[in-house]
This record gives C-alpha cells, structure tokens and sequence, in this order.
C-alpha cells in the first residue's frame, strides 16, 4: 500500500505532491465529475428551476468566481450546508455521490438536489455550461449577457490555456513545491507570464481584457490569482511568489485590476479578503506550522486613483 493512502485507505490529500516524487512538482489532478446540464429532452441533468446547489469558497479562487452578493456573510471556517444537516464536510457531498471516491474534495460543486449527486467538480466546464444553459428561465436582460462572444473566442481559449498553466496553477506549483529546483521552476514561468499579462494589458484598447466589455477572460484571470497575488500574506508571502507584487510592480495589471474591484459589484461585493488570507495561512500546516496569519497589506486593495511609488515611478518610465 502506498504511503499517500491513510487508515481509511484513501489517498491522504494533504500531500500535494507524493512522498515518493523526487521531481518535488505539484502536479494537479483532473476533476472527476464531468457531467453538463443540458437544455435537451432526456438530458441526465436537465436545466429545471431551483434543480440545483452549487458549493462555493470565498477564499479558493476557482470557486470564488460563482459566488453571490446575496451570499450570507462567511463564518471563521464555512457556513453550515442548506441541503444536508448531518454533513459537517464537503466530502459528505462527494461520498454521497461515491463511496469509493479517491481524489480531492474541491470547490466549486455543482449538485443536482433531484438525483442527490455531483453534476460537475470541474470550474472551467461549470462556467460555461451556466452561461446560456438556464435562458429559458431568465430576465431578457441576464439572457443578452455573453461573456464568451463568438468573435473573442479563440482569443479567450488562447489566454485561458497559458494563465491556467503558468498563473493560476503556477502559485500553486510554487507554494507547494518540495524541492528549490521545482519551486524555481515554478515561481519563474509565473513571473515571465505576468510580464506578459502585464505587456497584453497596456496594449489592449480596454478598459478590460479583450476591449471594451467583460469577458470570460477578465472572471478567469481576475478571480482566480490577481486579488489572491494583492492580497499579500497569501501568494506573495504564503507561497513565496515575491519577487514582484501586484501592487508595486505589474501597474497596469493593478489598474485593470481595481477597474472590476471598486466599478463592478459581482467583483467587490464577493470579495471577502480575510476569509481569503484566513483560510490559506491556517489550512497548510505543512507551509505555515503555526497557523499564524498576517495583519497586511493595509488597506487591502487602494483607490483606483492612488498607486505606491514605485509604481509611480513605472508609470513616468512607460509614458
């Protein structure tokens, strides 16, 4: 039996990367639940009112962009679940769906209340099955919103793939990297890719990502890593990714940045900052053993009419 696996024999999910992998690299597992609400007769999860749940986190980046103003504000830890009052974890969720479940238990989750099982553990599929799947039960006005275009698409596909592989995941394959050589690795394709975030968004038309609306881009890129990245006790201290921050060094990553925080409310009214720093700093026992968290950076996110020095600095140099 494999030293990954605990009394229960399931894989024990704190270890992010195996104990008997040398290479010391974080290596993601794919999502196991990869069912789609269809709109269609005879679908398995058909598009119906009030059919489904989804389980979110204000502090994982992949879940938070699913998350609600009208939300109840987040407890120290979780809130209890609505569906389930015996269930304690999410876990119970994914048991509940498989007994012999063996990967992580992750957010979001989308549930299907009817069948009592996971549609979907998957963010990137989640996302764009909601997009027009439940139209026939929305306002016109929700109806006409379309954050994946037709025209934009391959652009946004394009950007998806390398800030999933190099951003998004690239924090992760720093802050749990077991060895300097994988860590190293990491934390330097990150930056070469923030570069060129940075480089894509002084030479787009704006004031967003791919022009003058949101798209699929802006949620992806900005709820996944860049708030996490300004909040500084998280991936620039948490995980190491210091060697320029948000804030000081990326100015027109920062513009764009608190261009959705303080105009656009889906960003600012689910952005819980110290449930974000909380739930990091205290949940990796094997990164930071005392759980303690850091009281900064204050304020959390500046005005969008105020920068730092140096980034003042920055500014005068590209001008």
């Amino acid at each position: 039996m494999s030293s990954e696996t605990n009394g229960d024999h399931k894989p024990a999910i704190l270890n992010w990367v195996a104990p008997n992998d040398k290479s010391g690299e974080f290596k993601r597992k794919e999502s196991k639940f990869r069912n789609w609400i269809k709109n269609e007769q005879g679908a398995e999860f058909p598009a119906e009112k009030d059919r489904y749940h989804l389980y979110v986190s204000y502090a994982c980046p992949w879940g938070w962009r699913f998350a609600t103003s009208d939300e109840n504000e987040p407890g120290e830890n979780v809130t209890p679940d609505p569906l389930h009052k015996g269930y304690s974890h999410l876990r119970d969720i994914y048991f509940e769906s498989d007994s012999e479940y063996d990967g992580r238990f992750t957010v979001p989750t989308l549930y299907d209340k009817k069948q009592k099982k996971i549609v979907s553990n998957e963010s990137s599929e989640i996302i764009r099955m909601l997009y027009h799947v439940f139209d026939d039960l929305l306002p016109t006005e929700y109806k006409q919103l379309d954050l994946y275009p037709t025209a934009l698409r391959q652009q946004i596909d394009s950007t998806n793939e390398w800030t999933y592989n190099d951003i998004n995941n690239g924090v992760y394959g720093s802050g749990f990297a077991t060895t300097e050589e994988a860590y190293e690795k990491a934390v330097t394709t990150l930056f070469k890719s923030l570069d060129r975030v940075e480089q894509e968004l002084r030479n787009s038309p704006g004031p967003y990502y791919h022009g003058s609306d949101i798209t699929e881009a802006d949620i992806q890129f900005a709820t996944l890593e860049v708030t996490d990245l300004l909040a500084k006790p998280v991936y620039v201290q948490h995980f190491k990714c210091n060697i320029r921050d948000i804030r000081s060094g990326y100015p027109a990553i920062h513009k764009w940045l608190r261009k959705l925080y303080w105009n656009v409310l889906a960003f600012r009214d689910t952005t819980e900052f110290t449930h974000i720093k909380k739930h990091y700093t205290k949940s990796h026992r094997q990164i930071n053993q005392f759980s303690i968290t850091p009281k900064g950076p204050e304020p959390n996110i500046l005005p969008e009419d105020e920068e730092v020095p140096s980034a003042m600095a920055m500014i005068a140099g590209v001008r």
